[in-house]
């Protein structure tokens, strides 16, 4: 394995599973040190997955740990800007640095446009949009700060780019996370700090579990012509998180110390038709 980012830290969102674990994990394999959060507990009612739990947190310590790597977890929701603020307080007094914010935590609720309820909106929106902006918020001014420079990484979707049937409010959402990933990396570029987004398909992870299924197809099932919109190009229809790791892991190292302000698709070429 390189170690392209040997010495550095970085503050990974939703890291108790899934992307964000595979985020924290490869990248302190190349060599970081890790500031972790996750919100480990319930979510809104209109997620219909199982939500991390705080064994998961630890499990993602453990192999962060397993690297040879530190890690500072604790667990927060990103909707509470006060509770990143400290976390990221605590992850740079005894890590030394900041280096690289992925901000990785969201949530999707398959739910046809008219069963959409106000609340339903409001969360999916305040944690996808103002929890990303909470994120960049809480370590951009430690960066800079660093005078070094950076990466920040915007985790969106491919329904960022094209969109995600029976989906209104994430799609909205992660359209407004590409546009707030161009908009950081015009302001921050005068510190030498690159901003992006990432854009993942579909992702094998516990997005899968508890009733998400059934809640997809019974929203499929109000409009079936549009169940093959993301059809890849790629035989492989889903991923796993490693496959997008690979992705931060390359925005967040030198490798890509010219690519800022874009859009970077993981998603077997399904939003390019």
């Amino acid at each position: 394995m390189n170690r392209r980012l040997e010495d550095r830290v970085a503050f990974v969102t939703g890291a108790a599973r899934g992307q964000g674990r595979a985020h924290a994990v490869r990248m302190a394999s190349e060599g970081a040190d890790i500031i972790a959060v996750d919100i480990a507990g319930p979510l809104p009612d209109c997620v219909p997955y199982d939500p991390a739990t705080p064994d998961d947190l630890a499990d993602t310590v453990r192999l962060v740990e397993a690297t040879g790597r530190r890690i500072v977890a604790s667990a927060v929701d990103t909707r509470d800007a006060d509770g990143l603020n400290q976390a990221v307080e605590a992850g740079v007094a005894a890590l030394g640095r900041l280096d690289v914010i992925v901000a990785n935590a969201g949530v999707t609720a398959p739910q046809a446009w008219d069963t959409i309820s106000p609340k339903d909106f409001r969360d999916v929106m305040d944690i996808n949009v103002t929890g990303t902006w909470n994120t960049v918020m809480a370590g951009a001014d430690k960066i800079i700060a660093g005078g070094r420079g950076g990466s920040v990484i915007l985790i969106s979707s491919a329904a960022g780019i094209k969109l995600q049937p029976f989906m209104i409010h994430y799609t909205a959402s992660k359209h407004a996370v590409t546009g707030m990933a161009r908009a950081f990396a015009a302001e921050l570029g005068r510190h030498s700090i690159r901003v992006n987004s990432v854009h993942p398909g579909p992702v094998l992870t516990a997005m899968a579990t508890g009733d998400m299924v059934t809640a997809l197809g019974a929203a499929m099932d109000t409009n079936p012509q549009l169940a093959n919109m993301m059809t890849p190009f790629l035989p492989t229809w889903a991923v796993q998180p490693e496959d997008v790791a690979d992705a931060v892991c390359w925005l967040a190292s030198d490798e890509s110390k010219y690519v800022t302000a874009s859009a970077i698709p993981v998603d077997q070429g399904s939003t390019h038709y």
